[in-house]
């Protein structure tokens, strides 16, 4: 069996889809993330990097988890504990916007 040679007019065929992803290579965060190690959206790796996060045009450091795409934060709710020690949390909507805090000053922000 022989291999098919790439000439111009199979050459689409031949060629794989772009897999790019849509921030054309710049480095931000995913567009969720939660810092509770037992939702599916945690990520250590991310999170030790350091993400900040506006929302609504503030700078916030006590958000939970956010998503981008859907607009919206979840904080802490006070000391308020639920009976199992977990934190009582409010989600608030709004624009969100995230970035990588060690990529300094100029770092490619992340927003809908």
């Amino acid at each position: 069996m022989t291999d098919p040679i790439e000439t111009p007019e199979n050459a689409d065929a031949v060629a794989a889809p772009s897999t790019a992803p849509a921030t054309s290579g710049a480095d931000v965060p995913p567009d969720r993330l939660a810092i509770n190690p037992r939702s599916a959206f945690f990520d250590a790796d991310k999170l030790g990097r350091g993400v900040g996060i506006r929302f609504k045009g503030t700078v916030r450091n006590n958000v939970e988890e956010y998503c981008i795409s859907e607009g919206w934060v979840r904080v802490q709710a006070g000391k308020t504990m639920d009976r199992k020690g977990n934190p009582l949390t409010l989600k608030l909507s709004g624009p969100v916007e995230a970035w990588y805090e060690d990529l300094g000053e100029d770092a490619p922000v992340a927003k809908a």
